[in-house]
């Protein structure tokens, strides 16, 4: 009987030789000092748009809170807990301080470089090290890594290699240990960002490619709880993208001849920015689908071309239609047949291509070092310093645009001025810093790009009213909620303008409906409690200020509003320990400080109440009422000339104040009312 023919061994006896032909500790302590190097100045980056919905939140950082990271479906902005609860240990570790997760979002990516190049040497890829250089340093990564939302990319690939790693491990051996760890890791993968499930489909192309054809029980079948739990997981992705998050509605109304079209063109795009990355933007233009534009058609028929000339290649090499395999497939999911929210900005992002660029950059260095091969070895390595040296250069650009939201969106806009996102996050932080004038262009542009975005509409009433013209607002925030009808923040930017236009029933009215839309508003919960107190209302305003810091525990506004408040209804011993809460949460409110040096003048604390009064001063010098009150409380104590250079400032400042009895027959404790 002819002995049992056995498959060859998936890990090769000797490793080829590389460039540099380093030990692997060597070659990683390389990659881990360049990467550093390159994303050297993302490390002096904040936080960005829309890290605080992943920098763990306030309610999530206590045990309970991690219980509920893995246990309530839609405590996180997905259901990511092995991410998240990544987050929530760094955040006992550093808090909010943002250098920690630059350095160590930096720190996985080179780890996850690092563990590309030992996977390709275990595959005997030719030039395993250089490829793992250049994707430690493809400024096309770059958002992945500086942005710290994107950890789930760095994290994610560190897991999906070593579960490809483990699973190469039990294909060699063939034991059930190894295929238990082997599957964890692909868990914790999955766990951790969803495109991961494309791994078992990777690891077939490759036992493809290494045996040149698949069998049903060594190859497939131990893959199939994999395929399992990834369509499980995606599917659940897909479902929290689109009924929590919101990717469905008009701009994902493509049919299905569209999204053909879009696939073509977003898997030339990533390809050509991985060639040439050039303009790279943090939000692209988003295109217009048209079946009518017969140029549009060619970036599928292209797809479909390569594909058929990369099949008739494969008798010489399956090389080609191998990474053309893993590279389009793990784009799959962002491809356009499933919606995911960012397709309402653009179909594509640098940060949608991380893990699929994986077998592009092996392609590349293979291919390279083929090409390469008849140089002598100081030319080979003079030509992989210089691309990389290009490469590591971009790299260091591109990442000091992600220093602040400013910078970022500031950059986005110059880059691309039809990106309505980043008009929109640009007015936001221009009104935040209270300029707001320069707002409302930046939101009029995204009115004339979307004329039915609810949020430019609610954002342009919101500055208006700020600006003094809520008159100017209301018609806006009408439309907002036109367009929106259940849009709390415009039913409270509503209530804001009604207030301002002493139509205090309606106000609290908007603020009443705001609350019904969404009953965790802060927010609102505290404007219902200053719409009561306008009303000569304080006792009513209280429970309203008080579930306001309940939601919200940071909330300076609202724990000086309740302690004012407190103050009006006579409980000074009570409004006091909120008086020192606002001014501890926000040490630089000189509203705060005010407010407090005159509730202490009343108490006849005259001594404390000048050393609020003077910081209030001291923080805005131009504060009329503040250095009113600071020449009442002098007065009390006997320093008149003090007093007096105060008071004349006051009327400086605003005249109107001089209206009032005449300074020094002002009455013991006279001061304004809170």
């Amino acid at each position: 009987m002819p002995a049992p023919r056995t498959q060859p061994p998936l890990i090769p006896p000797a490793p080829p030789r590389d460039l540099p032909d380093w030990p692997v500790a060597w070659s990683c302590a390389l990659i881990f000092f360049v990467t550093l190097v390159a994303y050297w100045p993302a490390l002096s980056g904040g936080f960005i748009w829309d890290d605080s919905g992943h920098v763990t939140r306030d309610d999530l950082r206590s045990l309970h809170g991690l219980a509920r990271i893995w246990f309530e479906l839609g405590a996180t902005q997905q259901y990511y807990p092995l991410l998240h609860s990544a987050f929530w240990f760094e955040h006992r570790l550093w808090g909010d301080a943002a250098l920690g997760y630059h350095l160590l979002n930096v720190l996985l990516h080179a780890t996850a470089a690092c563990l590309f190049g030992v996977t390709l040497r275990r595959l005997a890829i030719p030039g395993a090290w250089f490829a793992a250089l250049l994707f430690a340093l493809h400024p096309v990564c770059v958002e992945s890594v500086a942005w710290i939302a994107e950890q789930k990319n760095t994290l994610s690939t560190v897991l999906y290699l070593c579960a490809a790693l483990a699973y190469l491990r039990f294909d060699a051996e063939r034991r059930r240990s190894r295929y238990a760890v082997a599957t964890a890791l692909f868990v914790a993968a999955l766990l951790t960002k969803t495109v991961t499930a494309t791994l078992p489909a990777a690891l077939l192309v490759i036992f493809w490619w290494q045996r040149g054809g698949l069998s049903w029980k060594r190859d497939v079948l131990p893959l199939l709880p994999w395929f399992a739990l990834g369509t499980a997981t995606g599917l659940l992705t897909a479902k929290f993208e689109r009924e929590l998050i919101g990717a469905q509605g008009a701009d994902f109304a493509l049919d299905a001849v569209q999204r053909c079209l879009l696939a073509g063109r977003v898997f030339w795009f990533y390809l050509g920015k991985l060639a040439w990355p050039g303009n790279l933007v943090f939000v692209y233009p988003r295109w217009n689908v048209d079946l009518a534009q017969l140029w549009q058609w060619l970036f599928p028929l292209c797809g479909l071309a390569l594909l058929a000339a990369l099949v008739w290649w494969r008798t010489r090499s399956r090389g080609p239609l191998a990474a053309a395999l893993l590279f389009g497939g793990t784009l799959f999911p962002v491809l356009g047949f499933v919606n995911v929210y960012p397709f309402v900005f653009s179909f594509v992002a640098d940060h949608f291509q991380y893990l699929a660029s994986l077998a592009c950059f092996a392609l590349a260095a293979a291919g390279l070092m083929r090409f390469s091969a008849r140089l002598p070895r100081w030319g080979r390595v003079a030509a992989a310093t210089t691309l990389l040296a290009v490469l590591g250069g971009l790299t260091w650009t591109q990442g000091a645009m992600y220093q602040d939201s400013f910078t970022l969106f500031q950059a986005t806009v110059a880059r691309n001025p039809d990106a309505w996102l980043a008009h929109n996050n640009l007015a936001v932080l221009l009104t935040d810093a209270g300029r707001v004038e320069e707002a409302l262009p930046h939101l009029e542009q995204v009115l004339r790009l979307r004329p039915k975005d609810a949020i430019a509409e609610s954002n342009v009433g919101d500055d208006l009213t700020r600006l003094g013209r809520p008159l100017e607002a209301i018609p806006h925030l009408a439309r907002a909620l036109a367009l929106q009808p259940n849009y709390a923040e415009a039913h409270n930017n509503l209530g804001n303008a009604f207030l301002a236009t002493s139509r205090t029933a309606e106000g609290m009215a908007e603020y009443q409906q705001a609350l019904r839309c969404n009953p965790s508003y802060a927010a609102a919960e505290r404007n219902l409690g200053l719409a009561l107190g306008t009303a000569g209302r304080p006792a009513e305003a209280l429970p309203h200020f008080e579930r306001a810091v309940r939601l919200r525990p940071d909330y300076p506004a609202a724990e000086l509003n309740w302690a004012v408040a407190l103050l009006l209804t006579n409980r000074f011993p009570e409004a006091e320990p909120h008086f020192k809460k606002a001014i501890a949460l926000d040490p630089d409110s000189a509203d705060a400080r005010e407010a407090y040096g005159r509730a202490l003048a009343q108490q006849t604390r005259f001594s404390e109440a000048i050393a609020q009064l003077e910081e209030a001063i001291h923080l805005n010098p131009d504060f009329a009422e503040a250095h009113l009150n600071l020449a009442l409380a002098l007065h009390q104590l006997g320093r008149h000339e003090e007093a007096a250079r105060q008071y004349t400032e006051a009327v400086r400042l605003n005249p109107a104040l001089a209206a009032g009895p005449p300074f020094p027959t002002a009455a013991p404790g006279a001061v304004t009312q809170p």
